[in-house]
């Protein structure tokens, strides 16, 4: 059964037309505990993701990715040079863990205020107050509303 989640990038970091044109991404730097669990437990292959850009005007969701490879650990923590860099660490203990994703399809970009005002996406994770996990779950109903609020009328496969 296919999963629906929400992964959050800031657009001057990793925008939706910058994973378009790679093809593919790994999704590291996560280096909150209930983001990686949600990463290393739950995720799988083939789950649909919103792309969701956040800390711009307005936030909004911008694509459709899919996960094209299920958790694995983080390399970026082991890194001495990269900003993700955990000291604690270490192959045999890698604490931080990543997927990779592909896109699937744009969307019409929905902003924040707008999903704000659909009384149907009430209960949405993104929606409630203080809720600022950059990896979060979606209900396939809500999945589904945003699809089609992006003028999309099926959810791709």
């Amino acid at each position: 059964m296919t999963g629906y989640w929400l992964m959050k990038s800031e657009p001057h970091v990793y925008p939706w037309e910058q994973l378009k044109e790679d093809k593919s991404t790994h999704w590291d730097g996560v280096r909150n505990y209930q983001a990686r669990n949600i990463m290393r437990d739950q995720m799988k292959e083939g789950d649909l993701v919103l792309f969701y850009h956040s800390n711009c005007k307005p936030p909004h969701v911008a694509g459709i990715a899919k996960v094209c490879r299920e958790a694995y650990p983080d390399f970026t923590a082991q890194d001495s040079s990269s900003k993700y860099f955990d000291p604690k660490a270490s192959p045999d203990n890698p604490r931080w863990m990543m997927v990779d994703i592909e896109p699937v399809c744009d969307l019409n970009p929905i902003g924040l205020p707008e999903l704000k005002s659909n009384g149907d996406l009430e209960g949405m994770p993104l929606l409630q107050r203080g809720q600022r996990l950059s990896v979060q779950p979606v209900s396939a109903e809500h999945f589904r509303i945003v699809c089609e609020m992006g003028n999309l009328s099926e959810i791709p496969s």
